[in-house]
């Protein structure tokens, strides 16, 4: 069915068509309930006898899977070593077990969805956050003035109109601040007559859900503002206190719907009685079913429709029969007393039996006569109550086997109700305890997933919500050891991203119901043997092999992971694990073993020819190197040589340069003084016309002079020239003879030096 209409009709629709669907459930439920309290008793005083079968089941049945406050267990999702995990884990448990032990609500709001799961058939419940948020005010003298507010549910502190906390700031006043005093994350109980969803086959299927709220004057006022309560009549109640006398006039609440859409991502509060919607709000949890509802906890349902049928139905033939056997018990067990009718004319019969008593005779007259009519046979007629001694029987009877019949159809055996039969061994009764505890096992399931989705809900609201401090304290983070208190601050990041997705929150059915304490204390003794166990084979061969410690550690986490007592040592178990694999522990001394020892040999055999192996592997890998080093060692005096050459020669060619430079300056040196003393001698002759002869073989043996020398220069320089190319060309062939004998060598075949031992100790040249 289309909805067309918009705004509150629109939401009105659905809720009229849910009330159309589910009101033949509800008034089943009405007289189940009605039924369960015996209600028709206390109302008609000549209702007959009754045996409140549905009582005994019920109450049964509750304490079989809900009997104490569930424990939240938080893991890692897939167990890693993760230290920040395992602290923020262990965060959230310590967070969530405070919350649940100290505040009431958790506890009442399970106890009365367990109850509802078995008499209506529907339990339901509501997570909500409750910040609880002080004044704090600063008044002219200085003093801090404080002001506790206890609030309301979260919605009712986002947008509601407070009158009396306008801004203070009018007249010179400084504004009100306000802080968390504490919060919290309740659980509410909502009746299965206040809780609806949207019609569907299956609870996948649904797209909004809401609950009605009855709410007082006040409430409103604070909630919605004191302009908006006015406008919300106040006619309405709980049903349940209508139904039981309730007048209107003392009817004084507005009933409330607070409905939640997963298809338009909003909150919506609205009356019938109220054309407008109250309130709107966009997702103000964001819990990723975005629903603040786990899905009921339902008895049976089928895959077409929601409406759960109570188990009641399912046997109230059966305990309409037990009734009926029941009041026939009762007029057979009133009608089974002795009655009869005597001889009027022996009045002393009456007294028989109404005066007499061990050792007592009753006088009769005319004894003679009374004894001729047969005596007391023939003056005394009784009642015979054979018949009915035996209907009586037969109705014990009968009510046994429909006890049994209604016993096999809800699954209650007489093994949980503590009634066997003294023939019967041990092991038939445990097989009989097991194969009744098949189905009440997935009752206990049932209730625990219940538990686990409402604690889930809890979490996601404490980790978004909540302040860090809030979470230390209710965890009490003070408390832990050392090292997880420095990885706190990581911890507390990891929580706020998506704690569904890092962690793993549940609650085990055994921990809803009382356990044996013998059973328990059996468990952990096994435990502690099976892992002392482990442990003492674990540690030598861990000291032995530390690479096989890895291997240990993830045996000993798999093992524990069995044990659910254990869970809490993990952290401890986690830390001493990776202490112990950082241990280097000597081998400890056994029994020599023939098998190991043939194992060993193997071993040491194996472990020789890998040795010898690797070191002829080594020994080739040398000579390569040896080789590699040779010829570069070769190549690099070849280019020093090359490079001393080199500089020689320059050098010899610079000296060259120089002496012929010198000799070049000592000719030019020469003749200039051989042309100044020619000046002179021409000069002198010009004077002296008898001295040209003298002068000219002067100047002609100083010109022979300057020749001489001049080329005897030259020759010594040619000479010198040629021992240095001599030289040069000795020098390099030297060079090239060291080169060739070089590169023999490197090309000369090798052969492996061994030891005494026989294993390689070298490598040389072969001969």
């Amino acid at each position: 069915m289309e909805h067309t209409a918009t705004g509150v009709q629109k939401y009105l629709n659905i809720v009229s068509q849910y009330d159309n669907e589910f009101k033949k459930w509800e008034a089943r439920a009405e007289k189940i309930v009605k039924r369960y309290r015996d209600d028709n008793r206390s109302q008609h005083t000549n209702e007959t006898a009754k045996f409140n079968i549905l009582w005994s089941n019920v109450q049964t049945l509750i304490p079989a899977v809900y009997a104490k406050l569930p424990k939240a267990v938080a893991e890692r999702r897939f167990g890693d070593n993760d230290p920040v995990g395992r602290v923020a884990s262990e965060l959230i448990e310590r967070a969530l077990d405070y919350e649940i032990e100290h505040y009431p609500d958790f506890r009442a709001t399970m106890r009365y969805a367990v109850e509802d799961r078995f008499l209506g058939g529907r339990g339901s419940a509501w997570v909500r956050y409750e910040p609880h948020v002080r004044t704090l005010d600063v008044p002219e003298d200085g003093l801090q003035v404080t002001e506790d507010i206890d609030n309301e549910p979260a919605e009712t502190l986002e947008g509601a109109e407070n009158p009396e906390n306008q801004d203070y700031t009018a007249g010179g006043e400084a504004e009100p601040q306000e802080e968390i005093e504490y919060e919290c994350a309740p659980t509410d109980y909502v009746h299965w007559k206040d809780f609806g969803h949207s019609v569907a086959r299956t609870w996948e299927e649904v797209t909004c859900v809401w609950r009605w709220v009855y709410m007082t004057r006040e409430a409103l006022t604070e909630r919605f503002g004191e302009k908006m309560s006015k406008k919300i009549p106040l006619d309405s109640g709980p049903e349940t206190l209508k139904s039981y006398g309730q007048s209107n006039k003392e009817r004084t609440r507005a009933k409330v719907c607070e409905l939640w859409d997963k298809e338009t991502g909003k909150v919506y509060w609205f009356t019938k009685n109220y054309s407008e919607l109250i309130d709107e709000r966009d997702d103000p949890l964001e819990l990723e079913g975005f629903f603040p509802c786990s899905k009921p906890l339902y008895s049976t349902t089928t895959s077409d429709t929601l409406i759960p049928v109570p188990d009641f139905v399912l046997y109230q033939d059966q305990a309409n029969e037990l009734d009926i056997l029941s009041d026939r018990i009762d007029g057979l067990v009133k009608a089974l007393r002795i009655r009869g009718v005597y001889d009027a004319s022996q009045p002393a019969l009456q007294r028989l039996l109404t005066e007499g008593d061990n050792n007592t005779l009753i006088p009769v007259d005319k004894w003679m006569q009374f004894s001729e009519k047969g005596g007391l046979k023939g003056a005394i007629d009784i009642l015979p109550i054979d018949e009915l001694a035996n209907a009586l029987l037969n109705c014990y009877r009968a009510r046994t086997e429909i006890k049994a019949q209604i016993y096999e159809i809800t699954g209650i055996s007489d093994i949980i109700r503590g009634a066997s039969a003294a023939s019967e061994t041990a092991t038939a009764q445990q097989i009989k305890g097991q194969y009744a505890g098949l189905r009440l096992r997935s009752m206990q399931e049932e209730v625990a997933l219940f538990a686990s989705e409402l604690i889930r809900l809890k979490a996601q609201v404490m980790c978004s919500k909540f302040q860090p401090q809030t979470i230390m304290l209710y965890a009490a983070a003070g408390q832990m050891s050392q090292p997880d208190q420095q990885m706190i601050p990581q911890a507390m990041q990891l929580m706020q991203d998506k704690p569904l997705r890092n962690f793993r929150i549940e609650v085990d059915a055994d921990s809803l119901v009382q356990i044996d304490e013998q059973q328990n204390k059996k468990d952990r003794v096994e435990f502690l043997t099976a892992f002392g166990g482990f442990m003492r084979e674990a540690l030598p061969v861990g000291q032995q092999s530390p690479e096989l410690v890895p291997m240990l550690v993830e045996l000993i986490k798999f093992g524990i992971g069995g044990f659910k007592q254990a869970k809490p040592i993990e952290g401890v178990l986690d830390v001493a694990l990776e202490q112990m694999k950082q241990k280097q522990a000597g081998p400890q001394e056994q029994k020599p073993d023939p098998e190991m020892m043939k194992m060993q040999a193997q071993q040491q055999s194996d472990q020789m020819r890998v040795q010898a192996d690797t070191q002829a592997a080594q020994a080739k890998m040398q000579s390569d190197i040896q080789m590699t080093q040779a010829k570069a060692q070769a190549e690099m005096q070849i280019e020093q040589m090359k490079m001393q050459h080199a500089a020689q020669l320059e050098q010899q060619k610079l000296q060259f340069e120089g002496q012929l430079k010198n000799m070049e300056m000592q000719a030019a040196k020469e003749r200039t003084e051989l042309e100044a003393a020619t000046k002179i001698m021409v000069a002198r002759i010009g004077a002296n016309p008898g001295l040209d002869l003298p002068l000219m073989e002067a100047q002609q043996a100083a010109s022979e002079k300057v020749s001489a020398e001049l080329g005897e220069n030259v020759k010594m320089a040619i000479d010198h020239m040629a021992q240095m190319h001599e030289n040069m060309a000795n020098m390099h062939g030297e060079t090239m003879n060291r080169i060739g004998g070089v590169m023999q060598t490197l090309a000369a075949p090798k052969r492996i030096v061994r030891g005494p031992d026989g294993k390689a100790v070298g490598v040389e040249v072969a001969a």
